[in-house]
């Protein structure tokens, strides 16, 4: 069998179980099985295909086949034209993700130099991208997770962001050391009925209680208190979220400026709250 013959069956397979990426998904894990690029795969698809990689490769599959997500199986995740490490401590990032990216890189150009925080950071991909994009920024990054902040360590390191970018344990906002220009907030925003189906991701970073917005709702009072006045928080929310978390930030925070930033397809993606100066 040839490498395009095997991604092809592969493909199929994945197809035919409802996987919408059936054809990206079965590269990444022939990639990996392969341990080659893409580049390289496609320009050796008519090579043949070692029988002990054709039973690897079909072994991985089946993994996937029964819900593990490929990025668990490969170990890593593309994001913002990055390669992170993931594992089943963090929840995988998000391509939708990448909108509160270019908002806080579009805020931060008005400072000299912003400090920044990433609320419920995961495996890091927020706070290490701001890092690496804004070269005189410095950066918070929290977490209740002493597991998920392992992983986000791991991939600060391989960045080397150790003099600017610092890690802390805690619930939301309790742990930040000081107030900060740009807030950003990636948490729990599944309902819990949802969260109680989805397989293999961890359930801390998905459950968001009943509507999704319970661990919102429990961040935005005290911003104020970790916001520097004119400071923005960005909050990536879930479909249908915008307008019932809008309503609740000007009933708490009356005198804030909000902004909802969709992404390419029209869907609210981030609730931007911006204090008064």
């Amino acid at each position: 069998m040839k490498y395009r013959e095997a991604w092809q069956k592969a493909a199929g397979l994945l197809q035919d179980n409802g996987l919408e990426e059936a054809r990206l998904e079965s590269e990444i894990l022939l990639r990996h099985t392969l341990g080659i690029s893409r580049v390289q795969l496609h320009l050796e698809l008519e090579r043949e295909l070692k029988p002990e990689k054709e039973t690897a490769y079909f072994e991985t599959l089946q993994h996937r086949l029964e819900g593990e997500p490929s990025a668990y199986i490969t170990g890593e995740k593309e994001f913002y034209g990055r390669t992170f490490l993931v594992d089943k401590r963090v929840l995988i990032p998000r391509p939708e993700t990448e909108h509160l990216i270019e908002k806080a890189l579009q805020i931060a150009r008005h400072y000299e130099c912003p400090y920044i925080a990433d609320i419920g950071t995961g495996s890091g991909v927020i706070a290490i991208t701001l890092a690496l994009e804004l070269k005189d920024a410095y950066v918070y990054a929290a977490d209740i997770s002493e597991d998920a902040l392992e992983v986000a360590r791991q991939n600060a390191e391989e960045y080397r962001l150790e003099k600017r970018l610092s890690f802390y344990q805690g619930d939301l906002l309790s742990s930040l050391p000081e107030m900060v220009d740009i807030l950003a907030a990636n948490l729990p925003y599944v309902p819990k009925a949802e969260a109680e189906l989805l397989n293999g991701e961890p359930r801390l970073a998905l459950d968001g209680g009943k509507d999704g917005l319970d661990l919102y709702r429990r961040l935005i009072p005290f911003l104020p208190a970790r916001l520097r006045p004119g400071g923005t928080a960005l909050l990536e929310i879930g479909i249908h979220q915008s307008e019932l978390l809008a309503k609740y930030i000007k009933d708490t925070l009356p005198q804030a400026s909000l902004e909802i930033i969709s992404d390419y397809a029209g869907i609210p993606r981030i609730v931007a709250l911006t204090l008064p100066i």
